[in-house]
């Protein structure tokens, strides 16, 4: 077929173009040969048609008529008087014809003339007659050559190729049905003896690898039962195909016992078992590596972990190899560390992470029974100072007491937990919620009155207790702890050992902070902290002698937001040291522009510090912003409050004294409302005091009774601090009437709104002319 195919595809076109071209050969050879005898008869014609020889003219058309393909001749003159034609009417052989004409001149002494026309009739031909003898010869070798190599390459393709063929395939099928691998008897230099020399090989090597897998499956089958690992292997229906002999060790069964059988028969009652063949390809790698109870032979039940490898057949049908583990053990010490993780090492109560998850178990309970749930937050109050005076031992004692104390006075279904430090929770289920809240936490304060005895020491304690109810006041589980939270801390700013209910408004405060926070910290990396300057001025002349730095922050959209909330929450949070350098830094800087005011040369600059402030390193700090601004440290006034000073710090009074001793003024900020102001005068480097607003505010001249204790108590600070060297400063001063008898007791400085309110620096630099007089105007 294929020699068949090549012939169609390639000879048979040959065989056209030959044909083709030799037909147009034969063609262009007549044409020519007409054309020879219509252009010769046409000038032996010439004359007798001039002459009117008809005879003549008839004998040359009757030569022309003789040749073999001339079918009929056809001879006219000019003026119509001669028609000849030959045969006189129709062809020679009544065939289909072609005609052709040519005109007849005859060249006379006047120049040719035209005297008529020759027209011949000739036989078409037919394909035979385009194909000459020795074409036919030649076609006739060229099939007889064709046929020749096609019976050559039939009878060697059966010689060469289909014989060792039919040996390969035999060879294959002996070693199909015997199971031996048989060669190919055949040799020979072609490509066949390639083939057989190879397949040959290849059996030898395939005999080889068979006796090597073998014996690699015996060893993979002792390995299988010598392992020791439970290793067993299940089919698609999860019946159990083979077990190792270390599974049937671990398990007690043997095999006979378990083979055939189901997996799942094998499994603890109530355990349930899915095959990760049997599940949907995303559980899958779950269901792999799973943990189920399994009962052995002699009736013991095995925590185990199975791993399970899914192996497909050629029937599309799913085994499994699986190894499986005893992990009873381990399965023990992970739930030993669960409860370790949610238990409270010290009181045995759950701790944060165990009374969450209880919390969220307690909201579906509440749900499905309709039930509220309360959250009492308890906080003991002075717990810090057991910690801090009698050791953290006698602080863990006492509050094992608290927690046994209180559990006494709770329900079996109420929940108790420690959440840190001296920080309980109790979660209360009932259908009026609040009710029985208030009552238990009035039982958990009763519990307070007898003392405490850590180290044989009486101690007595209180709590602040916070209650938020589920679902009025919050709708998931964080959010009742943080209200609970909310509502303790707001009975603690209220004087704690009480009881508070979460309402609206402890959130908005809870609001009001955070967002102050994100202020302060906002303000922090923008540059939105400023310090802004009131004048301490001269009581007589009303001429400022000092300024003191008061923080300001400027918000780009609310403005200046109250200076008193920013500094409770920066003191809470911990910023306020950082506020309180930036304001240090600012109110330096100020001072040396302060400075270039004519009259303002030798003016002073007081800042406020707190605590967290003066720390070792603030002396070195204070005295490179000073030598960078070129101020003098004498024209610094350091403001503090009684607050620093009942720390009694050590490294506080240190760091006082050193500032002091660079030439720096201290002053006593809001005097006379401490515990114990007067004992400071000469405890510590004050230079400067100055007496609260709210002794100042109570001076009115118009009546001399409410005066009197004020004016006293002024009079009196005055007094002793001029007889220890120490200046006085009047705060809030805001009527010319307290002016005036705060300078009649000898009180030469004072501050407040009669002279002027804290002014940005730019207003100072615009308020004070260059006398350092103030502006009448502006006055």
């Amino acid at each position: 077929m294929i020699i068949c195919t090549a012939v169609l595809i390639f000879v048979m076109p040959l065989f056209a173009l030959f044909f083709f071209l030799s037909a147009e050969r034969t063609l262009n050879e007549r044409m020519q040969r007409i054309d020879l005898t219509m252009s010769t008869n046409a000038q032996a014609l010439g004359k007798p048609l001039w002459d009117f020889d008809i005879d003549s003219a008839r004998k040359v058309a009757a030569a022309i008529a003789a040749g073999s393909e001339i079918e009929a001749v056809h001879v006219r003159d000019s003026s119509g008087s001669i028609t000849i034609s030959i045969p006189a009417a129709g062809t020679k052989h009544d065939v289909a014809t072609r005609r052709f004409s040519t005109p007849i001149y005859f060249s006379s002494v006047d120049g040719e003339k035209y005297v008529g026309a020759l027209e011949l009739e000739v036989d078409n031909g037919g394909l035979i007659s385009t194909i000459s003898p020795r074409d036919i010869a030649f076609m006739f070798i060229f099939v007889f050559a064709v046929t020749i190599v096609f019976l050559a390459a039939v009878i060697a393709n059966r010689v060469i190729v289909i014989r060792p063929l039919l040996r390969l395939t035999d060879a294959v099928i002996r070693t199909r049905r015997s199971g031996y691998r048989q060669s190919v008897d055949w040799h020979s230099r072609d490509e066949m003896g390639l083939l057989a020399e190879n397949f040959n090989e290849m059996q030898s090597e395939l005999a080889h690898e068979e006796s090597a897998l073998k014996a690699a499956h015996a060893m993979v089958q002792a390995v299988y039962n010598k392992t020791p690992a439970m290793l067993y292997m299940v089919d698609a229906d999860d019946r159990i195909a083979a077990v190792s002999d270390y599974w049937m060790l671990a398990t007690g069964y043997s095999r006979d016992d378990v083979t055939g059988r189901h997996f799942s028969d094998f499994l603890a009652r109530g355990e349930t078992w899915r095959s990760a063949r049997g599940l949907a390809d995303h559980e899958a790698p779950e269901a792999a590596n799973c943990t189920v109870k399994f009962q052995c032979a002699d009736g013991s039940v095995i925590d185990v972990l199975i791993r399970e490898t899914p192996m497909g057949d050629d029937a599309g049908r799913t085994s499994a190899i699986c190894v499986m583990t005893d992990v009873t053990e381990l399965k023990e010490a992970e739930t030993r560390n669960h409860l370790q993780a949610i238990t409270d090492h010290l009181t045995g109560l759950l701790n944060r992470q165990g009374f969450e998850a209880a919390l969220d178990g307690k909201i579906s309970e509440a749900d499905k029974c309709g039930h509220e749930l309360a959250c009492l937050f308890v906080d003991l109050d002075r717990f810090k100072w057991i910690n801090d005076n009698l050791g953290h031992a006698a602080g863990d004692a006492v509050l094992r007491e608290v927690v046994s104390r209180a559990t006494a006075q709770l329900r079996p279904s109420d929940v108790i937990a420690r959440l840190g430090g001296d920080e309980f929770a109790v979660l209360v289920s009932a259908p009026d919620a609040e009710t029985i809240a208030r009552g238990i936490s009035e039982q958990l304060k009763s519990i307070f009155t007898t003392p405490f005895t850590p180290e044989s020491t009486k101690v007595t304690l209180s709590a602040s207790i916070g209650i938020a109810l589920y679902p009025h006041h919050a709708n998931s589980a964080a959010e009742l702890l943080q209200k609970s939270d909310l509502a303790m801390y707001a009975r603690k700013r209220n004087g704690k050992n009480g009881t508070e209910v979460f309402d609206d408004s402890m959130a908005d405060t809870a609001r009001e902070r955070a967002e102050l926070e994100r202020f302060i910290n906002q303000a922090l990396e923008n540059d939105w902290f400023d310090a802004w300057l009131q004048p301490i001025c001269d009581l007589k002349t009303g001429r400022p002698r000092n300024f003191e730095a008061l923080m300001r922050l400027r918000h780009p959209e609310r403005g200046i937001l109250p200076p008193a909330k920013i500094i409770a929450v920066a003191e809470e949070n911990g910023t306020i040291e950082a506020i309180g350098n930036v304001i240090l830094k600012k109110a330096v800087d100020y001072l040396a522009r302060i400075s270039d005011i004519p009259g303002f040369e030798d003016v002073r600059m007081s800042i406020n510090f707190s605590p967290l402030q003066l720390n070792a390193d603030l002396l070195a700090r204070m005295s490179d912003i000073l030598m960078k601004s070129g101020i003098q440290p004498s024209r610094i006034v350091l403001e503090i409050t009684e607050a620093v000073l009942m720390r009694n710090n050590p490294e506080i009074n240190m760091v006082l004294r050193g500032l002091r001793d660079c030439g720096m003024s201290i002053a006593l900020d809001d005097f006379g409302t401490g515990y114990s102001s007067l004992s400071y005068l000469h405890r510590f480097p004050v230079n400067i005091v100055k007496v609260d607003r709210s002794f100042v505010a109570a001076l009115h001249p118009d009546s001399a009774v409410e005066r009197d204790k004020p004016y006293l108590l002024v009079q009196g600070i005055n007094t002793i601090a001029q007889h220890l060297n120490c200046k006085v400063v009047a705060e809030g001063i805001e009527t010319p009437s307290q002016r005036e008898i705060l300078k009649d007791m000898g009180i030469h400085y004072g501050q407040g709104y009669l002279f002027s309110r804290p002014l940005s620096i730019d207003d100072i630099e615009q308020l004070y002319n260059p006398t350092g007089e103030r502006l009448s105007a502006r006055a």
